[in-house]
C-alpha cells in the first residue's frame, strides 16, 4: 500500500477535495439563506400562521327561557337557526370571498360592508357575523362551497320564534343586537355576561326579564388550522337555559283582542280586578317580532321607525290620550264626595251650555233634560258635566283624577310607560307661564282640554270603581320556573293604595256604569246589553279636532279628524272578573267602534270562544278564567316591590 502512494501525486486527490469542500459550502449557504429568508424576510407571514393553527375560544350562547300564558300555552319558544359568519383575518382575499358569498346568498355588498364596518375595532379574530337565519338553500350552497371559502362559517343556534306574532308583540317584545351603550352598561356587572354582538331583550317582556330568562352562557375551546377550519374540540363547557316565564296573560283573551283591534290603530287591555292580573294588552298597528329578532337592514329599520303609524309603540302604556266622556264617573265623585251636587240632585242639561260667551255644546242635539247624576252618566250628558265640573273646580277634579291613579305611572313591569297629564292651576303657570281659565276647566270636567291618561291607567281607575276602592299595582308576571320546571318565584298581587272615596259614592258611580248597558238610553244600551253577562261601563269620544258640524258620518271626515272611540268597563256587575279598556284611534264614536272589541274580549274569559280556539289551533287548550294555572301553591310568594313584576 505504501509502496502504491509513494509513486502517485496527491493533484488528483486535491482536487477532489477542494470540488467537496466547494460544493459542502455552496449547500450551506442556500441552507443559511434559506433560514435567512424564512426567519427574517418571511417572520411575519409565519408568526401569523401560528397564530391562526392555534387554539381559540368560541362562545356557546344559552337558550333563552320560554314564555307561556296563565294556562301553560306557549307564547314563545326557540328553535334551530343558522348563522353565517366570517373571519377577516383567516381569508386570504376578502373581496374574492364576498364576491362569492353575494352569488350564494341574498346578501349584496352593502350589507356585507355594513356588517364589517360596524365591527371595527373588535378583537383579532373574533367572527363577524354577516346573516343570521340562512335559509336552507343558503346552506347547501355554503356547505358545497367551504373548501373556497376560508375564514367563513356556518353556526347553528337556537332562536326565538314568537308563535302568535303581531298578536303579542308589544308585550313579548323582540331581541336584538346589543347596543355599544348596552354594553358599556352591563360591562359594570361582574362578570360580564355579554359580548359584542349578543342579542338580548329591547322591548316587553323579553327586555324586563333580561336577567332571569336569558340564562348562563357556556364556550367550546377548539383548535383551527390556519384556514381557521375547525380540526378539533379540546374542551365543552354547556350553556345552562334560562328560566321559563308564566304570563298572566289568558292567551285566549288575548287572541281576541287583537282580532278586535288588528284592523285598526288603538289599544286593549284587559285586567282582573279582583288582583290586577293583566288577562290581555295588545297594541296596533303591530309588527312580527321574528322579522325583528332574526336581523334586519338598516333599509328595512328605517321603515319600520319612520312608519306614520308609529308601529313600535305600546299605545296600551305609552299612547296618552284625552278620556273623554269615560272621565265623567270621576267628575261625578269629586262632586259627589265634595258636596257639590247630592245622588238626587237635578241639574237641566240641554243641547249646549253657554260660558262668558262660548257655547259648549252636548253631543246629544236636543239635550237630556232636566236629570240627576245617575242618568247623567247613562245618558253621558255633556252639559250636565259642564255645569258639575265648574262648581267642583280644577283643584278638586285633579285631586280626585290622581286619587283614582291618572297622572302617574301604573307600574306595570314593562319599560318606557308614559304618566299621562293631569293639570292643574300651578302646573300651567309653572309650564306655561300663563293662568288657568274656567272655560279649562269646562273641558277637563268632560276629559277634554289638557287632560291625557293611557289606557292601562283608565282600566287600573275602573278597576278600583269594579272592586270597591283598591287600586291594584297591575301584574305581568305569575310565576318563574327552572328549566326542570320548579317554580322559584310566585308574585302575589300587590295593593298600591286604598281610594280615598266612600263606599256610598263608589256605589252610585258603580250603579250608574251599570245603566249605561242596562237602561234604556244608556250609550251602550244596544251594543252591550248581552243576557248573563251583566256587563257596566262607560263609551267615551275623544274630540280630536273642534268641528263647525255634527255628524254621524265619521267617514266624511279626515281619518286624522275622526274622533277617538274609548269603552271602559267590567262584569259580571255583582262580581267583577274582568275589566276592559279599548281606545281606538280616529275610529268615531265609542259605542260603534270600542264596545263591541269589549264585548268580545269579556265573552271569550267569561264564556270562551271557540272561533278563536279553531283559528288559532288551540283544540283542547283550557282558556277563560275557570281555567287554573300550574303551580298555584308552589314556590315562595311575595309580594313585588321594587321593579315589580
Amino acid at each position: 500500500m505504501k509502496d502504491y502512494f509513494q509513486d502517485k501525486e496527491p493533484r488528483e486527490l486535491k482536487e477532489r477535495v477542494f470540488i467537496i469542500t466547494w460544493a459542502a459550502l455552496f449547500f450551506f449557504f442556500i441552507l443559511v439563506a434559506r433560514l435567512w429568508y424564512l426567519q427574517v424576510i418571511k417572520a411575519s407571514h409565519f408568526k401569523q400562521l401560528s397564530r391562526n393553527n392555534s387554539f381559540r375560544l368560541l362562545k356557546e350562547q344559552a337558550p333563552r327561557g320560554i314564555i307561556s300564558d296563565r294556562n301553560g300555552l306557549t307564547l314563545v319558544e326557540n328553535r334551530p337557526g343558522f348563522d353565517l359568519s366570517i373571519t377577516p383575518e383567516d381569508i386570504p382575499d376578502l373581496e374574492r370571498t364576498k364576491n362569492l358569498l353575494i352569488k350564494l346568498t341574498t346578501m349584496d355588498s352593502e350589507a356585507i360592508d355594513e356588517r364589517i364596518e360596524k365591527e371595527k375595532g373588535r378583537p383579532p379574530y373574533r367572527p363577524i357575523k354577516l346573516k343570521e337565519n340562512l335559509s336552507w338553500e343558503e346552506v347547501v350552497k355554503i356547505s358545497a362551497y367551504k373548501f373556497e371559502l376560508p375564514g367563513v362559517s356556518i353556526d347553528v343556534g337556537l332562536k326565538r320564534n314568537y308563535k302568535y306574532r303581531d298578536a303579542t308583540a308589544h308585550l313579548i317584545g323582540y331581541l336584538g343586537e346589543i347596543s355599544e351603550k348596552e354594553y358599556s352598561g352591563y360591562k359594570k356587572m361582574e362578570p360580564n355576561p355579554y359580548s359584542p354582538g349578543d342579542m338580548i331583550g329591547k322591548t316587553g317582556i323579553e327586555v324586563s326579564l333580561e336577567d332571569r330568562i336569558s340564562g348562563v352562557n357556556g364556550g367550546k375551546q377548539v383548535e383551527v388550522d390556519a384556514h381557521g377550519r375547525l380540526v378539533s374540540v379540546v374542551k365543552n363547557i354547556r350553556p345552562y337555559p334560562g328560566n321559563n316565564t308564566r304570563l298572566t296573560i289568558d292567551l285566549p283573551t288575548q287572541l281576541a283582542a287583537w282580532e278586535g283591534l288588528k284592523d285598526k290603530a288603538g289599544a286593549v287591555v284587559a285586567i282582573d280586578p279582583r288582583n290586577g292580573k293583566i288577562l290581555a294588552m295588545v297594541s296596533a298597528p303591530s309588527f312580527d317580532p321574528n322579522d325583528l329578532s332574526d336581523g334586519l337592514s338598516r333599509k328595512k329599520w328605517e321603515g319600520i321607525i319612520t312608519n306614520p303609524f308609529k308601529v313600535l309603540t305600546n299605545r296600551a302604556i305609552q299612547g296618552q290620550y284625552p278620556p273623554a266622556s269615560t272621565f265623567k264617573p270621576i267628575t261625578a265623585a269629586a262632586a259627589l264626595e265634595e258636596g257639590v251636587i247630592g245622588p238626587e240632585t237635578k241639574i237641566y242639561a240641554g243641547p249646549s251650555f253657554w260660558f262668558k260667551g262660548h257655547e259648549y255644546r252636548d253631543w246629544k242635539e236636543e239635550g237630556h233634560g232636566t236629570i240627576s247624576v245617575h242618568r247623567a252618566i247613562v245618558e253621558s250628558a255633556d252639559t250636565f258635566f259642564y255645569q258639575v265640573g265648574l262648581k267642583a273646580g280644577l283643584e278638586r277634579l285633579s285631586r280626585y283624577a290622581k286619587e283614582f291613579g291618572l297622572g302617574e305611572k301604573t307600574g306595570v313591569a314593562l319599560m318606557n310607560e308614559k304618566e299621562g297629564l293631569v293639570p292643574s292651576s300651578e302646573w300651567k303657570k309653572r309650564v306655561y307661564g300663563v293662568p288657568w281659565y274656567e272655560g279649562e276647566t269646562v273641558s277637563v270636567s268632560v276629559g277634554q282640554g289638557l287632560l291625557t291618561t293611557t289606557p292601562l291607567q283608565l282600566l287600573n281607575a275602573y278597576s278600583a270603581i269594579a272592586n270597591g276602592g283598591t287600586l291594584y299595582l297591575p301584574k305581568l308576571i305569575e310565576s318563574i320556573e327552572t328549566p326542570e320546571g320548579d317554580v322559584t318565584e310566585k308574585f302575589a298581587p300587590q295593593e298600591k293604595r286604598r281610594v280615598n272615596i266612600s263606599q256610598k259614592t263608589l256605589n252610585i258611580i258603580k250603579n250608574a256604569l251599570r245603566g249605561v248597558v242596562a237602561e234604556e238610553g244608556g250609550t251602550g244600551h244596544y251594543i252591550l246589553n248581552v243576557g248573563g253577562l251583566e256587563i257596566a261601563g262607560k263609551t267615551g269620544t275623544a274630540q280630536v279636532a273642534r268641528l263647525k258640524e255634527r255628524t254621524k258620518n265619521i267617514y266624511s271626515i279626515p281619518y286624522q279628524l275622526r274622533d277617538h272611540a274609548w269603552f271602559v268597563g267590567f262584569a259580571p256587575f255583582n262580581d267583577p272578573r274582568i275589566a276592559v279598556c279599548v281606545l281606538v284611534e280616529h275610529g268615531g264614536f265609542g259605542a260603534s267602534a270600542a264596545a263591541p272589541v269589549a264585548l268580545s274580549v269579556i265573552q271569550t274569559y267569561l264564556e270562551g270562544n271557540p272561533d278563536i280556539m279553531a283559528r288559532y289551533g288551540l283544540y283542547g287548550a283550557k282558556g277563560g278564567e275557570n281555567a287554573t294555572p300550574e303551580g298555584e301553591n308552589a314556590g315562595s310568594e311575595k309580594p313585588a316591590g321594587k321593579g315589580a313584576l
